[in-house]
Protein backbone atom coordinates (compact mmCIF):
# COMPACT_ATOMS: atom_id res chain seq x y z
CA UNK A 1 0.00 0.00 0.00
CA UNK A 2 0.95 3.65 -0.35
CA UNK A 3 1.21 5.74 2.84
CA UNK A 4 -1.29 8.50 3.52
CA UNK A 5 -0.10 11.95 2.47
CA UNK A 6 2.20 13.76 4.91
CA UNK A 7 4.48 16.78 5.07
CA UNK A 8 8.21 16.26 5.54
CA UNK A 9 10.99 18.16 7.29
CA UNK A 10 14.66 17.22 7.73
CA UNK A 11 16.25 19.42 10.42
CA UNK A 12 20.02 19.90 10.56
CA UNK A 13 20.28 19.92 14.36
CA UNK A 14 18.70 18.28 17.39
CA UNK A 15 17.42 21.66 18.52
CA UNK A 16 15.63 22.20 15.20
CA UNK A 17 14.18 18.69 15.36
CA UNK A 18 12.87 19.33 18.87
CA UNK A 19 11.33 22.62 17.70
CA UNK A 20 9.56 20.82 14.84
CA UNK A 21 8.35 18.16 17.25
CA UNK A 22 7.04 20.81 19.63
CA UNK A 23 5.30 22.65 16.78
CA UNK A 24 3.48 19.65 15.34
CA UNK A 25 2.99 17.58 18.50
CA UNK A 26 0.80 14.50 18.11
CA UNK A 27 0.56 15.10 14.36
CA UNK A 28 4.28 14.28 13.89
CA UNK A 29 6.40 11.15 13.84
CA UNK A 30 10.19 10.95 13.98
CA UNK A 31 11.94 8.80 11.41
CA UNK A 32 15.48 7.48 11.85
CA UNK A 33 16.46 4.63 9.53
CA UNK A 34 12.83 3.94 8.70
CA UNK A 35 13.02 0.16 8.97
CA UNK A 36 10.20 0.09 11.54
CA UNK A 37 8.19 3.20 10.68
CA UNK A 38 7.97 2.81 6.90
CA UNK A 39 6.14 -0.55 6.99
CA UNK A 40 3.70 0.94 9.50
CA UNK A 41 3.07 3.90 7.18
CA UNK A 42 2.65 1.69 4.13
CA UNK A 43 0.05 -0.45 5.93
CA UNK A 44 -1.62 2.78 7.16
CA UNK A 45 -1.46 1.60 10.75
CA UNK A 46 -0.41 5.17 11.50
CA UNK A 47 -1.01 8.28 9.42
CA UNK A 48 0.96 11.25 10.81
CA UNK A 49 0.60 14.63 9.14
CA UNK A 50 4.33 15.36 9.54
CA UNK A 51 7.47 13.24 9.31
CA UNK A 52 10.57 14.64 11.04
CA UNK A 53 13.65 13.02 9.51
CA UNK A 54 16.77 12.91 11.71
CA UNK A 55 18.99 11.73 8.86
CA UNK A 56 20.73 15.07 8.31
CA UNK A 57 21.84 15.55 11.93
CA UNK A 58 25.51 14.58 11.78
CA UNK A 59 26.00 15.03 15.52
CA UNK A 60 23.86 11.93 16.08
CA UNK A 61 26.21 9.67 14.11
CA UNK A 62 29.39 7.86 15.03
CA UNK A 63 31.13 5.97 17.81
CA UNK A 64 33.57 7.57 20.24
CA UNK A 65 35.65 6.65 23.26
CA UNK A 66 34.66 8.39 26.48
CA UNK A 67 36.90 6.98 29.17
CA UNK A 68 35.11 4.14 30.92
CA UNK A 69 32.43 3.98 28.21
CA UNK A 70 31.98 4.03 24.50
CA UNK A 71 29.28 6.30 23.08
CA UNK A 72 27.18 5.31 20.08
CA UNK A 73 25.21 8.04 18.33
CA UNK A 74 21.53 7.23 17.93
CA UNK A 75 21.63 7.67 14.13
CA UNK A 76 24.66 5.43 13.61
CA UNK A 77 23.75 2.66 11.13
CA UNK A 78 23.94 -0.93 12.33
CA UNK A 79 26.59 -1.71 9.72
CA UNK A 80 28.86 1.01 11.14
CA UNK A 81 28.34 -0.17 14.71
CA UNK A 82 29.01 -3.78 13.71
CA UNK A 83 32.31 -2.93 12.04
CA UNK A 84 33.59 -0.34 14.51
CA UNK A 85 36.86 -1.35 16.25
CA UNK A 86 35.94 0.40 19.52
CA UNK A 87 32.73 -1.60 19.75
CA UNK A 88 34.54 -4.81 18.86
CA UNK A 89 37.16 -4.24 21.58
CA UNK A 90 35.09 -2.86 24.43
CA UNK A 91 31.52 -4.08 23.78
CA UNK A 92 32.01 -7.29 21.84
CA UNK A 93 28.51 -8.44 22.70
CA UNK A 94 27.02 -5.67 20.55
CA UNK A 95 29.22 -6.67 17.63
CA UNK A 96 28.03 -10.26 17.95
CA UNK A 97 24.37 -9.21 18.09
CA UNK A 98 24.61 -6.90 15.07
CA UNK A 99 26.02 -9.80 13.04
CA UNK A 100 22.66 -11.55 13.52
CA UNK A 101 20.46 -8.50 12.96
CA UNK A 102 18.21 -8.91 9.91
CA UNK A 103 20.11 -8.74 6.59
CA UNK A 104 22.77 -6.53 5.02
CA UNK A 105 20.25 -4.09 3.55
CA UNK A 106 18.55 -3.48 6.89
CA UNK A 107 21.91 -3.17 8.65
CA UNK A 108 22.89 -0.53 6.11
CA UNK A 109 19.73 1.57 6.51
CA UNK A 110 18.59 0.85 10.06
CA UNK A 111 20.02 2.82 12.97
CA UNK A 112 21.20 1.74 16.40
CA UNK A 113 19.09 4.26 18.30
CA UNK A 114 16.07 3.84 16.07
CA UNK A 115 15.88 0.11 16.72
CA UNK A 116 16.22 0.61 20.48
CA UNK A 117 13.63 3.41 20.55
CA UNK A 118 11.22 1.13 18.67
CA UNK A 119 11.52 -1.25 21.66
CA UNK A 120 10.37 -4.43 20.00
CA UNK A 121 11.01 -7.17 22.60
CA UNK A 122 12.00 -9.46 19.72
CA UNK A 123 14.61 -6.96 18.51
CA UNK A 124 18.23 -8.07 18.62
CA UNK A 125 19.73 -5.05 20.41
CA UNK A 126 17.70 -4.67 23.59
CA UNK A 127 19.08 -7.72 25.40
CA UNK A 128 22.75 -6.87 24.68
CA UNK A 129 22.46 -3.26 25.88
CA UNK A 130 20.64 -4.39 29.04
CA UNK A 131 23.27 -7.04 29.70
CA UNK A 132 26.04 -4.46 29.29
CA UNK A 133 24.36 -1.95 31.60
CA UNK A 134 24.08 0.75 28.94
CA UNK A 135 22.46 4.12 29.51
CA UNK A 136 20.43 6.29 27.16
CA UNK A 137 20.88 10.03 26.67
CA UNK A 138 17.59 11.73 25.89
CA UNK A 139 17.18 15.38 24.91
CA UNK A 140 14.03 17.45 25.22
CA UNK A 141 12.84 21.02 25.73
CA UNK A 142 14.04 20.95 29.33
CA UNK A 143 17.55 19.76 28.48
CA UNK A 144 19.31 16.41 28.54
CA UNK A 145 18.77 13.46 30.88
CA UNK A 146 20.26 9.98 31.14
CA UNK A 147 18.21 6.83 31.71
CA UNK A 148 19.62 3.41 32.56
CA UNK A 149 18.82 0.45 30.31
CA UNK A 150 16.89 -1.11 33.20
CA UNK A 151 14.53 1.88 33.21
CA UNK A 152 14.54 2.70 29.50
CA UNK A 153 12.38 -0.22 28.35
CA UNK A 154 8.93 0.34 29.87
CA UNK A 155 6.63 -2.10 28.04
CA UNK A 156 5.83 -3.47 24.61
CA UNK A 157 7.02 -0.83 22.08
CA UNK A 158 7.21 1.69 24.92
CA UNK A 159 10.29 3.44 26.28
CA UNK A 160 11.18 6.25 28.67
CA UNK A 161 11.46 8.70 25.74
CA UNK A 162 8.81 11.40 26.15
CA UNK A 163 6.57 12.58 23.31
CA UNK A 164 8.58 15.80 23.10
CA UNK A 165 12.03 14.15 23.38
CA UNK A 166 14.66 12.55 21.13
CA UNK A 167 17.17 9.81 21.89
CA UNK A 168 20.60 11.21 21.04
CA UNK A 169 23.15 8.58 22.11
CA UNK A 170 23.71 5.32 23.94
CA UNK A 171 26.55 5.03 26.45
CA UNK A 172 27.96 1.53 26.94
CA UNK A 173 30.34 0.74 29.83
CA UNK A 174 33.50 -0.94 28.61
CA UNK A 175 33.71 -4.70 29.04
CA UNK A 176 37.20 -5.03 27.62
CA UNK A 177 38.48 -8.59 27.57
CA UNK A 178 35.12 -10.17 28.30
CA UNK A 179 34.03 -13.08 26.13
CA UNK A 180 30.74 -12.56 24.34
CA UNK A 181 28.20 -14.48 22.28
CA UNK A 182 24.71 -13.88 20.87
CA UNK A 183 22.76 -17.08 20.32
CA UNK A 184 19.60 -16.66 18.25
CA UNK A 185 16.99 -19.32 17.49
CA UNK A 186 14.97 -18.86 14.30
CA UNK A 187 13.14 -21.09 11.85
CA UNK A 188 13.95 -18.92 8.80
CA UNK A 189 17.10 -16.89 8.15
CA UNK A 190 16.87 -13.17 9.06
CA UNK A 191 13.67 -13.80 11.03
CA UNK A 192 12.87 -12.10 14.33
CA UNK A 193 14.23 -14.43 17.03
CA UNK A 194 11.83 -16.86 18.62
CA UNK A 195 14.23 -16.64 21.55
CA UNK A 196 17.75 -15.23 21.72
CA UNK A 197 20.33 -14.89 24.46
CA UNK A 198 23.06 -12.26 24.81
CA UNK A 199 25.88 -13.45 27.07
CA UNK A 200 29.08 -11.74 28.11
CA UNK A 201 31.42 -13.46 30.56
CA UNK A 202 34.62 -12.59 32.41
CA UNK A 203 36.69 -15.70 33.01
CA UNK A 204 39.70 -15.80 35.34
CA UNK A 205 41.80 -18.94 35.58
CA UNK A 206 39.05 -21.16 34.25
CA UNK A 207 36.47 -19.74 36.67
CA UNK A 208 33.56 -17.49 35.72
CA UNK A 209 34.21 -14.36 37.77
CA UNK A 210 31.19 -12.50 36.43
CA UNK A 211 28.47 -13.03 33.82
CA UNK A 212 25.82 -10.76 32.36
CA UNK A 213 22.95 -12.35 30.45
CA UNK A 214 20.19 -10.69 28.40
CA UNK A 215 17.07 -12.42 27.05
CA UNK A 216 15.30 -11.56 23.80
CA UNK A 217 11.58 -12.19 23.26
CA UNK A 218 10.99 -13.61 26.74
CA UNK A 219 8.66 -10.84 27.89
CA UNK A 220 7.24 -7.47 26.87
CA UNK A 221 10.71 -5.92 27.22
CA UNK A 222 14.30 -7.20 26.96
CA UNK A 223 15.18 -8.98 30.21
CA UNK A 224 18.17 -9.79 32.39
CA UNK A 225 18.59 -13.40 33.51
CA UNK A 226 19.58 -12.41 37.03
CA UNK A 227 19.22 -15.91 38.47
CA UNK A 228 21.60 -17.33 35.87
CA UNK A 229 24.12 -14.55 36.49
CA UNK A 230 24.10 -15.27 40.22
CA UNK A 231 24.38 -19.01 39.70
CA UNK A 232 27.37 -18.64 37.34
CA UNK A 233 29.49 -16.41 39.57
CA UNK A 234 32.45 -18.35 40.94
CA UNK A 235 31.64 -21.51 38.99
CA UNK A 236 34.08 -23.32 36.69
CA UNK A 237 33.57 -22.67 32.99
CA UNK A 238 32.48 -26.24 32.36
CA UNK A 239 29.54 -27.84 30.61
CA UNK A 240 28.10 -29.21 33.84
CA UNK A 241 28.32 -25.97 35.80
CA UNK A 242 26.91 -23.86 32.99
CA UNK A 243 24.08 -26.31 32.35
CA UNK A 244 23.06 -26.16 36.01
CA UNK A 245 23.07 -22.34 36.01
CA UNK A 246 21.24 -22.10 32.67
CA UNK A 247 18.35 -24.12 34.10
CA UNK A 248 17.30 -20.87 35.84
CA UNK A 249 17.05 -18.88 32.57
CA UNK A 250 13.26 -18.77 32.40
CA UNK A 251 12.75 -17.62 35.99
CA UNK A 252 10.77 -14.41 36.17
CA UNK A 253 10.03 -14.34 32.44
CA UNK A 254 6.67 -13.98 30.67
CA UNK A 255 7.25 -15.15 27.10
CA UNK A 256 4.53 -14.76 24.46
CA UNK A 257 2.66 -17.58 22.74
CA UNK A 258 2.30 -17.30 18.97
CA UNK A 259 2.58 -19.30 15.75
CA UNK A 260 6.30 -19.84 16.35
CA UNK A 261 5.78 -21.49 19.73
CA UNK A 262 3.93 -21.24 23.01
CA UNK A 263 5.29 -19.83 26.24
CA UNK A 264 6.43 -23.20 27.61
CA UNK A 265 8.35 -23.91 24.42
CA UNK A 266 10.14 -20.59 24.76
CA UNK A 267 10.96 -21.24 28.41
CA UNK A 268 12.60 -24.52 27.44
CA UNK A 269 14.45 -22.85 24.56
CA UNK A 270 15.78 -20.18 26.90
CA UNK A 271 17.56 -22.74 29.06
CA UNK A 272 19.09 -24.51 26.06
CA UNK A 273 20.19 -21.33 24.30
CA UNK A 274 21.53 -19.77 27.50
CA UNK A 275 23.77 -22.79 28.02
CA UNK A 276 25.09 -22.52 24.46
CA UNK A 277 25.62 -18.76 24.67
CA UNK A 278 27.45 -18.85 28.01
CA UNK A 279 29.73 -21.73 26.95
CA UNK A 280 30.60 -19.92 23.74
CA UNK A 281 31.23 -16.63 25.57
CA UNK A 282 33.43 -18.40 28.10
CA UNK A 283 35.39 -20.15 25.37
CA UNK A 284 34.49 -23.53 26.83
Amino acid sequence: MIPAQFDYVAPASVEDALAALAEHGDDAKIIAGGQSLLPVLRMRLNAPEWIIDLGRIESLRGVRDDGDSIVIGAMTPHSVVGSDPLVAEHATLITRAVEHLADAQVRHRGTFGGALAHADPAGDLGAPVRALGASFVIQGPGGTRTVSADDFFVDLFETAIGDDEILTEVRVPKHTGWGAHYEKFVRVAHQWPIVAVAATVRVEGGTIAEARIGLTNMGSTPLRAAAVEAALAGQPATEAAVRAAAAHAAEGTHPPSDLNGDADYRRHLATVITRRAVLAAAGA
